[in-house]
């Protein structure tokens, strides 16, 4: 599926419009390296970017801003209409490419080519982003070529959760922009100056791995307090006369599951309103409706992918806790065999989350994390 949406050309001299750039960028959380190298590069840019970092930490939000800063003819000042066009997603000289299937298609490809040779409507260039890169790695020789020899007056902002082996080459011809977990202190401040109270804040920045995108969901999310504390109690119930691994497993999918609900209630109310939109239009129906929902249900499986992953880092701090207390007690040998089972129990936690989104039997990945455990605890 993609969307169209809209730019306007920048001409800028170094170091003028700072100030306007800069709010173009506020709704990018904790990623200050990122804003200062796309403010830099909005005066001069370049013919294609590559934002790397995982979905929800912020590449989506920078991309729109940095589009409305290369189309704004101020420079980005945040007020026209070309920048609230761009930051909406409505401007007809950005255009947005998502996949419509588990990966990005050739025909999506083909689209992002044709796009690149048309010419911007308004501006002086066009900017052209597309998500989910590393899902079209084996499509990417037919985007070398343009990538390569791109027309003058297009702008690539490719968005990419990693960079595999076949995206190599492709990553080459483009400036990196990094986008990585945002620290949790800064994003416990955000949280906080958004109105959530400081206890939530801290729970849901815990739970979130350092991603803004997660965390505003789990705000909305009652059971986000009792999910750490399940994941936290995980050492102690796999104790000899604790609960058994299998029901343990129960547990925790069970509490990934509930940790879906409040997105796809966001994604319920997207839906209604975009029903209402296309009715306001004249239309009948929802257009696309069918690809809509089936991107909704991929980021929900990914959500809940990312539930579970941010449990095993809750459980992965309890014993990396358990290390640093041996580390700093007088009493206690960094050679004892509890501190060593904890650094082993350390290491299996990070393997379980490092397979997770590759492994189709979650149950069964975790079940075997959790008697591995209790057996390191025996």
């Amino acid at each position: 599926m993609s969307e169209t949406m809209s730019e306007r050309t920048v001409t800028v001299e170094p170091g003028a419009g700072d100030r306007p750039v800069a709010g173009l960028f506020a709704g990018v959380v904790g990623q200050d390296e990122a804003v200062a190298a796309l403010r830099a590069a909005a005066v001069h840019p370049v013919h294609a970017y590559l934002f790397r970092g995982p979905s929800g930490n912020g590449a989506l939000a920078a991309a729109y801003a940095f589009a409305a800063a290369l189309l704004c003819p101020d420079g980005g000042c945040g007020e026209c209409a070309t920048c609230r066009a761009a930051l909406a997603g409505t401007d007809p000289d950005l255009h947005v490419v998502r996949r419509s299937g588990a990966s990005v298609s050739i025909g999506e490809i083909r689209h992002v080519v044709a796009l690149a040779q048309r010419r911007p409507l308004h501006a002086r260039r066009q900017v052209i982003v597309v998500l989910d890169v590393q899902l079209a790695a084996l499509r990417a020789p037919a985007l070398l070529k343009t990538l390569e020899e791109p027309p003058g007056d297009t702008v690539f902002v490719l968005l990419a959760e990693q960079i595999l082996p076949e995206l190599v080459t492709i990553a080459s011809r483009c400036v990196e922009i990094a986008f990585p977990p945002v620290p949790r202190a800064e994003l416990v401040a955000w949280l906080t100056a958004s109105g959530v109270p400081a206890d939530m804040a801290a729970v849901v920045a815990d739970s979130s791995g350092g991603n803004p995108e997660r965390a505003r969901v789990m705000v909305d999310d009652p059971d986000v307090a009792a999910r750490v504390t399940l994941w936290e109690s995980v050492p102690a119930a796999l104790g000899p006369a604790g609960t058994s691994a299998a029901a343990l497993t129960r547990q925790v999918l069970e509490s990934a599951d509930r940790a879906v609900e409040p997105l796809r209630a966001v994604h319920a109310r997207d839906v209604e309103a975009l029903t209402a939109a296309a009715k306001e239009m004249g239309e009948r129906g929802l257009p696309g409706r069918k690809e809509i929902v089936e991107q909704h249900q991929r980021e929900e499986r990914r959500f809940r992918t990312d539930a579970l992953r941010a449990g095993l880092g809750v459980l992965a701090r309890r014993y990396r806790m358990q290390v640093v207390r041996a580390a700093t007690s007088e009493t206690v040998a960094v050679g004892d065999q509890d501190v060593l089972g904890a650094a082993a129990a350390v290491g299996l936690i990070t393997e379980t989350a490092e397979a997770l989104p590759r492994n189709p039997n979650e149950a069964l990945l975790l079940q075997s994390l959790f008697v591995r455990l209790a057996a390191l605890a025996a």
